[in-house]
């Protein structure tokens, strides 16, 4: 019955990967002040873009910071509502001297279409735009309802999100939400996202002398901010990659033999060959799909102190500062993994000097659903038929905050249905979605918006 509106795909595949270099050429870096216009003529692209689809009701909604896009089409009775997020902005594309082409000018090499925001996420949301093209243009309707919902501040940390979603609940409902803001395991293994990670960050600084400090006149009488730092950082994790900290473990949910067989079947990344190391490190006990899929974890981000130039100055440096953030599992609350790493830290400060903890605003809890739900087997079962392969079930170690509130505020599963690979560089240079998954994963949304059509 999707006959047509899979031919209207094929028969328009050039117009439509024209119509998404068009949204790509636009940069709408979120973070950069001077592309704000930018980000509004994105957003304006999106509303433009329902309003020719066909869906009945299409704002531009002002924030306090960019603008979101809200669209609804409401005509298909007795069916199902979706709720699709997604967003329309990007990361800064820097540093440009890595890019192989220019980043907002789209380019078409070895099967990938190459730009920022390629993946993440203007590629896979202009997909599901583009599904709703089809089946409008061919059966004048769509399957389902479908509410859209498009921020412009996800990169930045969906300040302004989260109140719209609170103040609008009723506008917003929904029987189920849609994303497509992931990927799979591996290209062309198709992969069905069943939980994410939770996230919370904090600041440490260490403050020693009121100036740098030349270290022959100071060094043996002033502590060393710098290598109190390091004594307090390498306090909080042990070489077995477990976390010290008093607590931190304490309320993690256990994981089933069944969840564990799941995730070890799922095929893994080469990382000593990916990304350069010796070899992997895990949680004692956890293999490591285990432990990136459903352990917490502790890592340090960044830490400043001291002369960076080039070659030496020799100097007791006043300061030290680490940047720290956790992803945390289903059972953890972020602002509880908060007071526990405050409370260690403050109980491991250094005699000379004093230490002071910033704590990240930003942070969510865990989300992970049922994988044996309808709505994922659903989506599981049009992913191999698209894809030529069975579909594993993993959990995700990244995290999308909007995914935990949209389950806290309605109540509602969240299908993930992702579509990016491990080699799409997102937020790095050279970004890229490879146009086999573009098109499959259009063939997977056109048969599973027909399928949970039937869904009561």
């Amino acid at each position: 019955m999707t006959e047509a509106v899979l031919k209207y795909l094929e028969e328009n595949r050039e117009s439509l990967l024209g119509k998404l270099e068009e949204f790509l050429s636009i940069p709408s870096v979120s973070t950069d002040g001077a592309h704000k216009q930018d980000v509004l003529k994105a957003g304006t692209f999106v509303a433009n873009y329902l309003k020719e689809i066909g869906f009945q009701s299409v704002e531009i909604i002002e924030t306090g910071g960019h603008p979101l896009v809200y669209g609804e089409w409401l005509e298909a009775k007795d069916a199902p509502t979706a709720l699709f997020y997604g967003h329309y902005d990007v990361q800064p594309a820097d540093p440009y001297e890595l890019w192989d082409s220019e980043p907002f000018e789209p380019t078409v090499r070895n099967g990938k279409l190459f730009a920022r925001g390629a993946s993440d996420d203007k590629g896979q949301v202009f997909m599901h735009l583009a599904v709703c093209e089809a089946y409008m243009k061919t059966e004048g309707r769509l399957p389902v309802n479908v509410k859209v919902c498009i921020e412009g501040e996800e990169e930045i940390g969906s300040e302004n999100l989260v109140p719209f979603l609170k103040n609008h609940k009723d506008k917003l409902a929904a029987d189920f939400a849609l994303i497509s803001d992931s990927g799979m395991v591996a290209k062309g293994q198709p992969t069905m996202l069943y939980g994410l990670k939770g996230f919370t960050g904090l600041e440490v600084t260490v403050k020693g002398p009121n100036r740098d400090l030349h270290s022959g006149l100071y060094g043996g009488a002033v502590k060393n901010p710098a290598m109190a730092l390091s004594h307090i950082l390498a306090s909080l994790k042990n070489d077995q990659e477990v976390v010290t900290v008093p607590g931190f473990y304490d309320d993690v949910e256990a994981l089933p033999a069944e969840e564990r067989q799941l995730m070890n079947e799922a095929p893994g990344e080469n990382y000593p060959e990916s990304v350069g190391i010796p070899q992997t490190s895990s949680e004692q006990g956890y293999t490591v799909n285990e432990h990136i899929m459903a352990r917490p974890t502790l890592e340090i981000n960044g830490m400043y102190s001291g002369y960076q130039g080039e070659g030496t100055k020799t100097i007791i440096p006043s300061t030290a500062t680490a940047k720290i953030t956790c992803r945390l599992v289903p059972g953890q609350d972020p602002q509880t993994i908060q007071d526990k790493i405050v409370d260690y830290i403050e109980s491991h400060v250094p005699d000379g000097v004093e230490v002071s903890v910033k704590r990240e605003a930003l942070s969510a809890k865990a989300y992970k659903v049922d994988p044996d739900h309808p709505l994922l087997q659903k989506a599981a079962d049009q992913l191999s038929e698209a894809f030529g392969k069975e579909t594993v079930f993993v959990r995700l170690g990244g995290s999308i905050p909007v995914v935990e509130s949209i389950d806290q505020l309605f109540n509602i599963p969240v299908v993930l249905l992702g579509f990016g690979t491990p080699e799409d560089n997102l937020h790095s240079p050279n970004e890229s979605f490879p146009l086999d998954h573009f098109h499959k994963g259009m063939e997977v949304l056109v048969n599973y918006y027909h399928d949970v059509a039937q869904v009561k």
